[in-house]
């Protein structure tokens, strides 16, 4: 019993008998336990770094972003570069292509102004579809993130399209009202109704970012056609209750031309991708009903 209480009673004190190689005798080592526990550190840090590194991954955006600029030579050729943008809640397409650009390639270029959905200079093709930027949460899309200037329009650099058409499509329906009648007194008001008020008001909320036309076939293979949204807002001013009838049937002219209402075939795409949710092709099909019965005679 003696020999085997000295054996047990000499075994804790073994390892601090063993040889401590030279090199990890230079390193300050001094004991096996300490060895052991500077391996159990450096195995925590490399944990904690594999940790870190895979949230990163998990909370980071795949972006592939369209890039074209005729005025550098080696960059004339449309191509997509990918960014991974970390990801924060509430993040927009428009958030993580600013990151995009002040973080990694200052050289990345897209319109953006007030990022509350008002402005529309930040309408995009995002996953196949037009898309305000400001708007579209990067949660609700699928990964990566395939972000592209609107289509059927040319591209000026990466994301920046030429809208000098588009303005003067908006522009050839007179959007502005026009009242030859006007009140008497200075200060009286051109009174509108409720009723007629309601009826205009959501054509009132185009914010001119192009989208519908960007999406409307035939706007793609007609340049001439004026387009969802100018015949929106051509519906507005026809159809508000305080413009004289002479004006009215001047703008229904213009819209019945061969290239305004009746090149539309009601495929409905311009009100899908409408970020203010404007019923365009609603409104397009009224006008065609109006012009029809401006023409009908009866005698």
């Amino acid at each position: 019993m003696s020999t085997q209480q000295q054996e047990q009673q000499s075994e804790p004190d073994e390892p601090e008998t063993q040889e401590v190689p030279a090199d990890q005798e230079m390193s300050g080592l001094t004991s096996p336990q300490q060895q052991r526990l500077q391996r159990k550190d450096s195995a925590r840090v490399d944990r904690e770094r594999a940790a870190e590194t895979e949230d990163f991954e998990e909370d980071s955006v795949h972006l592939k972003v369209f890039r074209y600029d005729p005025e550098v030579e080696a960059k004339q050729e449309p191509r997509f570069d990918d960014f991974h943008v970390p990801f924060t809640k509430g993040m927009t397409v428009l958030d993580a292509l600013i990151y995009a650009r002040d973080e990694f390639d200052s050289s990345l270029t897209f319109r953006h102004s007030c990022r509350q959905a008002v402005c529309g200079s930040d309408a995009f093709f995002v996953n196949g579809r037009q898309r305000l930027g400001c708007k579209t949460q990067i949660s609700a899309l699928e990964q990566p993130v395939r972000v592209e200037p609107l289509p059927h329009q040319e591209v000026v650099k990466d994301l920046v399209v030429e809208m000098e058409h588009f303005y003067e499509q908006m522009h050839a329906v007179e959007p502005y009202f026009q009242q030859e009648d006007l009140p008497d007194g200075d200060l009286e008001e051109q009174r509108q109704t409720r009723e007629n008020r309601e009826k205009i008001k959501m054509s009132s909320r185009c914010i001119w970012c192009a989208a519908c036309m960007s999406s409307c076939n035939i706007a793609a293979g007609d340049n001439q056609y004026l387009g969802p949204a100018a015949i929106n807002k051509a519906y507005k001013f026809a159809m508000d209750d305080r413009e004289d009838e002479e004006i009215k049937e001047h703008r229904l002219r213009i819209l019945e031309q061969e290239h305004g209402v009746w090149r539309c075939q009601t495929q409905f795409s311009c009100t899908v991708v409408c970020p203010k949710d404007i019923p365009l092709t609603e409104h397009i099909q009224e006008l065609k009903r109006e012009a029809v019965k401006k023409n009908l005679k009866f005698w």
